[in-house]
């Protein structure tokens, strides 16, 4: 039975713990929390940063760009000066058309901002011109708005590019894509879609007594969707049928009737041209060069990109891994269509192996500390001392998995700056540890009532001590703008780890040093007198 009575709550904690049949559970169970939440934090290769704002798009059919800035866009920056948290306003005024740029400052919740902005504007709708139509609130989100997979898809031997093949293909594919699990946002860059080219012969138009407004609106008076038709028969029964689509052809096309000459029809194939193609109006083309092995440059070819987002706070390599099982398994029907592609950015690969590279760092300094120790306190000493550090970095991570930080550069480089302030508190309480076991009056002491006042006499000044470092951290979470979001981790987990290894040193170095070390036997032990007992 221990006889001395702890003072402090670190020597509270030692006689608690010393020989409690959990302490070794409760050692192993932080272990494997640490790893598990390793394991499963979604990783980033940079922290995430709130960033808010959104376009207000105005439209003023017949307005010129000066009349839009002086009716629309001037009066609705006066208004968004007026929301709370907003940083920056950019007004573009063009023809037709007013659009209001809202940036807000960094930190604020998106979904206020996006709240805030919509309301102001609903709110001000009576002070619009007449003949403004109804305005358009496009907030942004820079979470899902920056892909973390982009794809290239080309066509194979050098083939030219059969645009209206790969587009179908590609989208059929962006559709499984959109289906994985945490999967945002698809978009396809330098594609064309298929469509009805109609080349009109302006000779004969003239010939005709045509206009190209008229070949324009009877193409526009088929080009509709006609919706099933529903009704109620005398008894009561529902009546349903549906007309099938004027255009699902080239012939369909050229049948246009676009006017009557003489009592006969003039059809679209007597002035025009049509074809089935691409969307030759976009002009945008993409390109990708390709290197062989021997690392020569081989002729660029003409591809479609594919850019994949993932849902904020969600792990980008599981994301990353899961599209690059999907491409692999519809690889297959790519090359069949005569497609090949290459994946020309992999930010889950890239967080991966930031992640990994930094543990590896983490580990080495670990064993660097543990080499160290054992030059100055012994070997048993340094094993009881490098286990407190896993055990502390297991608790920090499993508090910044449940508070639902990620896992990214920043995070890990506040591990590697405390890293040599986490050993501070148990080798301190080793050190004194070591101290009462060479001490005189060792023999006198049972281990247990010698390890728990050993811990107990350090544990007032280690605990300012320990506070001090954890408020030159607290200014820093202060820190406001872009650097101060970046940064957040630094200052969210050094506190954590800090007070983690207060509680790990406390209980797991007392304990440990009852199993590994032992005191020293003295030939002629010497023990105070005891007045009371003599």
């Amino acid at each position: 039975m221990i006889k001395y009575k702890p003072k402090d709550w670190a020597g509270k904690l030692a006689a608690g713990f010393l020989k409690n049949p959990l302490t070794p559970i409760l050692g192993v169970a932080l272990l494997l929390l640490g790893f598990i939440s390793l394991q499963v934090m979604p990783r980033e290769e940079d922290p995430q940063i709130a960033i808010s704002g959104g376009a207000v798009i105005v439209p003023l059919p017949g307005a010129t760009a000066p009349e839009v800035e002086k009716i629309i866009v001037n009066p609705l920056e006066r208004k968004m000066r007026e929301i709370k948290g907003i940083k920056h306003i950019y007004g573009i005024a063009r023809d037709n058309v007013g659009i209001v740029n809202v940036v807000y400052k960094i930190g604020e919740r998106r979904e206020d901002a996006n709240l805030k902005l919509y309301d102001k504007v609903m709110q001000n709708m009576d002070n619009m011109p007449k003949g403004t139509m109804q305005p358009l609130v496009k907030p942004f989100d820079i979470d899902i708005d920056i892909p973390i997979v982009t794809v290239a898809f080309y066509p194979k031997n050098g083939t030219k590019a059969n645009y209206e093949k790969m587009y179908s293909t590609i989208r059929e594919l962006q559709q499984k894509i959109n289906a994985v699990k945490n999967v945002a946002k698809t978009t396809l860059k330098g594609s064309h879609k298929p469509q009805f080219n109609v080349n009109v012969d302006l000779g004969k138009l003239s010939a005709y007594h045509l206009s190209m407004g008229q070949i324009m609106k009877a193409i526009q008076s088929v080009a509709v969707d006609v919706p099933d038709i529903k009704g109620r028969t005398k008894d009561k029964k529902l009546l349903i049928f549906g007309i099938k689509n004027v255009i699902e052809n080239v012939d369909d096309v050229k049948n246009i009737i676009v006017a009557q000459y003489m009592g006969s029809p003039i059809y679209l194939r007597d002035v025009a041209t049509v074809k089935r193609g691409i969307d030759y109006q976009n002009f945008k083309k993409d390109y990708i060069d390709m290197r062989n092995k021997d690392g020569k440059f081989l002729p660029e070819k003409e591809q479609v990109t594919l850019t994949i987002s993932k849902l904020a706070g969600t792990n980008a390599v599981f994301v990353a891994n899961d599209v690059e099982k999907l491409l692999k398994e519809y690889s297959g029907k790519l090359s069949k269509e005569g497609i090949g592609y290459i994946i020309t950015r992999d930010y889950g690969k890239r967080a991966n192996d930031a992640v990994n590279e930094l543990v590896h760092h983490l580990v080495i300094t670990i064993l660097i500390i543990a080499g160290m120790l054992i030059f100055a306190l012994g070997f048993r000493e340094s094993i009881i001392v490098t286990f407190t550090v896993p055990a502390i970095l297991a608790v920090t991570l499993f508090v910044a998995y449940i508070t639902g930080q990620t896992i990214n550069r920043i995070t890990l480089f506040a591990f590697l700056l405390s890293l040599g302030l986490l050993v501070d508190a148990a080798i301190i309480v080793i050190e004194n540890i070591h101290r009462h076991l060479h001490s005189h009056d060792v023999d006198c002491k049972d281990m247990e009532e010698l390890l728990v006042e050993a811990t107990d006499e350090i544990g007032a000044p280690t605990n300012i001590a320990t506070l001090a470092i954890i408020l030159t951290m607290v200014p820093m979470a202060f820190v406001g703008g872009m650097m101060g979001s970046f940064m957040k981790p630094i200052p969210l987990n050094v506190p954590v780890a800090l007070i983690a290894s207060l509680f790990v040193a406390y209980i797991f170095t007392p304990y440990l040093s009852l199993k590994l070390l032992k005191k020293p036997k003295h030939k002629h032990p010497h023990c105070p007198v005891d007045k009371e007992a003599k």
